[in-house]
């Protein structure tokens, strides 16, 4: 969940931004495991201009588009335990 919602929230602020009416949806979800994760873990996506570009084409085109955003889970030292890639789908209503 922490994952998603490292991409999702900005996806969100993007669509916020924007001040369009997008609906937004994830159409896939792909996980990769690097080394065990112990305690607190910390999930950032730099992939905001990704969706930032993706919107400004949907609002152009007025087609759905679909944008896939990475995720890195680190832990305490800034190791990367895991990578989540999320597919956006997103489409102005």
């Amino acid at each position: 969940m922490a994952a998603e919602l490292s991409t999702g929230a900005l996806v969100m602020s993007t669509i916020k931004d924007s001040g369009e009416n997008i609906s937004m949806l994830v159409a896939s979800n792909k996980a990769t495991f690097l080394k065990k994760a112990k305690g607190r873990i910390f999930f950032t996506c730099e992939d905001g201009t990704l969706i930032e570009e993706a919107i400004q084409k949907a609002l152009l085109t007025e087609e759905g588009q679909t944008c896939c955003m990475k995720s890195e889970g680190k832990d305490k030292d800034g190791t990367v335990v895991s990578i989540f890639e999320f597919e956006w789908t997103i489409k102005k209503r």
